[in-house]
């Protein structure tokens, strides 16, 4: 889909616990439709809307790479899943971030069949940095289930609904797109764009009027064309139709606008009222120490040469950023000063590595390298993040024997490798502190040294 909302947000008609949970912003008055119920499009205007939609698509529409997969027979079903994929990529995610992930995903994994055979670590690895990386994980598990079932990619909007993570809105735009069933496929972009064209002004995210947004699109799909057609409302609302700054002038449907239409009769009435605009959910703060444990000359690895390593936890299987690599940190219950966080990881390299620091190892640097803040869609993540330096005492690996493998899974990563690891957003930001924080120390040496001499 490539719609994306340039943050594409999936409206589903089982939203209705999710919309409780919204509460409409205060905002002046906007003349109200009547009955969302009531609602609906003449045949007269949905052929219009066709056709001018139409008209500006074919025109207009952007070079993306999943268009480009063909339909034919021979290839529905590479076609089924090169729309699957997108649109599971374009989820919460630009399009323009999209278009590399989706090459180098299909190099990889060109066919369902491809993609069943291949590791949750492999595609968490290649998703790194899309985020939402639950998505992912249904994609995988969905490809297996298809492919046990037989391998045949289903085409109704039903069969693909007893996939693995495909909902309401991604089951309408693959059955549309790559099977040509007259299905609507309602994203945020659609929803945008419909409430304008009717001046709805009933909360976006209420189940009642989630559904009546389903049945409006339903009445504009064009039976002939419906994959064209539901991408190129999807279009119109990623490129004119935009949240703040509507290109009315340029909008091929603005004849049948009525939000415009209403503009233009009240200056206090603007496009962009429309659709009424809710409070998201608070996030949650959270607080978290990193320590970045590098350790010097681990022979145990490649031998007496070899370069530093550095220590990889990997998440549980369940939860945020599941099965996913990250240096070793520990949740805190508020914020914490340093000598706060430096016992809580000194407990947690203890009862998770049996690693001690006094006993088994001389630690060569400790050092706060400072904080930085990661974004999820609902939690405020602070990470304070120190960069911890090991040597192995005479010369000896770190002793782990007493670890209990069943609680956690970790690893060595060479130095040279770990910048081009498929690393979280969230990682990649700490390895990064790091790594600048090196390059500073490194560059402040020849000034240490002159000043040394000079004293001498």
């Amino acid at each position: 889909m490539e719609a994306g909302v340039e943050k594409k947000r999936v409206i589903s008609p089982k939203s209705k616990k999710r919309g409780r949970r919204n509460r409409e912003i205060p905002r002046k008055e906007v003349p109200l439709s009547d009955d969302i119920e009531d609602i609906s499009f003449s045949k007269d205007e949905t052929l219009q809307i066709r056709a001018s939609l139409f008209e500006w698509y074919d025109e207009n529409q952007r070079d993306l790479p999943w268009r480009r997969i063909s339909s034919g027979f021979d290839e529905r079903d590479k076609r089924g899943y090169a729309v699957w994929v997108s649109e599971v990529m374009l989820q919460q995610t630009r399009v323009s971030t999209v278009i590399d992930y989706f090459k180098r995903w299909m190099n990889k994994w060109p066919t369902l069949h491809h993609l069943a055979q291949a590791s949750l670590e492999e595609v968490n690895e290649m998703w790194a940095g899309l985020g939402y990386y639950r998505r992912v994980r249904f994609l995988l598990q969905g490809a297996k289930e298809v492919v046990e079932e037989g391998g045949s990619f289903p085409e109704t909007v039903s069969e693909l609904r007893k996939i693995k993570g495909i909902g309401e809105y991604t089951a309408g735009a693959i059955a549309s797109i790559a099977f040509n069933k007259a299905v609507p496929a309602v994203d945020g972009n659609v929803v945008r764009v419909i409430s304008r064209l009717k001046a709805i002004s009933a909360n976006p995210k209420d189940a009642a009027t989630v559904k009546s947004f389903w049945k409006l699109a339903g009445q504009l799909v064009d039976p002939c064309r419906p994959g064209d057609f539901n991408q190129a409302l999807m279009e119109l609302g990623a490129t004119l139709c935009s949240l703040s700054n509507p290109r009315c002038a340029a909008c091929p449907i603005s004849a049948q606008c009525h939000a415009l239409s209403l503009s233009r009769q009240n200056e206090s009435v603007h496009v962009s009222d429309y659709p009424t605009k809710v409070v998201k959910a608070k996030q949650r703060h959270e607080f978290s120490a990193v320590s970045v444990v590098e350790i010097l000359d681990c022979q145990e690895m490649t031998g007496p040469q070899s370069s530093s390593k550095y220590i990889l936890v990997k998440r549980p299987d369940e939860g945020l950023l599941a099965g996913l690599w990250e240096f070793p940190s520990i949740l805190l219950e508020k914020e914490a000063d340093l000598a706060s966080r430096r016992k809580a990881i000194d407990n947690f390299l203890q009862s998770s590595f049996n690693l001690n620091l006094k006993e088994s190892t001389r630690i060569v640097s400790r050092e706060d390298i400072g904080e930085c803040v990661h974004v999820f869609s609902h939690i405020r993540l602070k990470m304070y993040v120190e960069l911890l330096v090991l040597h192995p005492k005479g010369n000896r690996s770190i002793d782990y024997k007493n670890l209990d493998k069943e609680s956690i899974t970790w690893k060595y990563v060479d130095g040279k490798n770990l910048g081009s690891m498929g690393l979280t957003s969230g990682v990649r930001k700490v390895y990064t502190m790091v790594q600048k924080h090196k390059q500073t120390e490194q560059a402040t040496i020849p000034e240490r040294r002159r000043k040394t001499a000079v004293r001498r």
